[in-house]
């Protein structure tokens, strides 16, 4: 049995990396799902679980890492810092958390490692990192060193960023394609019922929706 572990978000760019891990790269899938004190916390558990079932995981991990909101300095974490409504920002944005993808590829590097795993997969995107440190290929390739070098000499784990280079459409095309539940999965920073279509991610979103010809099923505040 070949078996990936896939940080699963709840957005469309962590469902259709799993996605992959499973139709394309015929991986069984061990779902890790992270809360962190995210401002749609709820919502993204409730997309998390729907994608797990659809993907008839083997297992899935659930983890709460409120440090993660302690430590603070992110809009998606703190609720005196407001989440921009008015396009990307130049560097490095309010909505950055601090080293949050080498905190999640820590944990799944040991879940990988206590499962018998031989990849983690996760769906980071140079499109939406906007600027974001801990999104790029030269991080992704030095946590790999890491995490080879910190676990059993036997243990092999590559971590697999398949749509790394990919466009907003390309995600939403490639989504339709493999059967991915795209009004399932939520993708705004600040809304839980309905999404706001004015933060980054949900600019991204319906970017990609448009550009590739179809309209997004999720509910947004003016009907989008």
């Amino acid at each position: 049995m070949k078996k990936a572990v896939c940080i699963i978000s709840g957005g469309m760019d962590s469902a259709l990396s799993a996605y992959m891990a499973k139709k394309i790269d015929s991986y069984d899938i061990i779902a890790v799902h992270f809360n962190y004190g995210q401002k749609t916390e709820k919502k993204e558990l409730e997309s998390f679980r729907k994608i797990a079932k659809s993907l008839s995981t083997l297992k899935e991990y659930e983890l709460d890492l409120h440090f993660i909101s302690e430590i603070g300095g992110s809009a998606l974490t703190d609720e005196e810092i407001a989440v921009p409504d008015e396009g990307i920002e130049p560097g490095v944005p309010v909505t950055y958390v601090p080293f949050r993808n080498g905190i999640f590829l820590s944990i799944a590097g040991a879940i990988a490692e206590k499962e018998g795993a031989d990849a983690i997969y996760i769906g980071v995107v140079e499109e939406d990192s906007s600027g974001y440190p801990d999104c790029t290929d030269a991080f992704i390739a030095k946590l790999q060193g890491a995490i080879n070098e910190g676990t059993k000499p036997e243990t092999h784990i590559t971590l697999k960023t398949p749509l790394v280079h990919l466009k907003k459409q390309e995600i939403v095309s490639e989504s339709v394609k493999l059967g991915v539940p795209l009004s399932d999965t939520w993708s705004c920073y600040q809304n839980e019922k309905s999404a706001c279509g004015v933060c980054d991610s949900c600019r991204l979103r319906l970017n990609g929706f448009k550009k590739a010809g179809l309209r997004d099923k999720i509910p947004y505040l003016d009907s989008k």
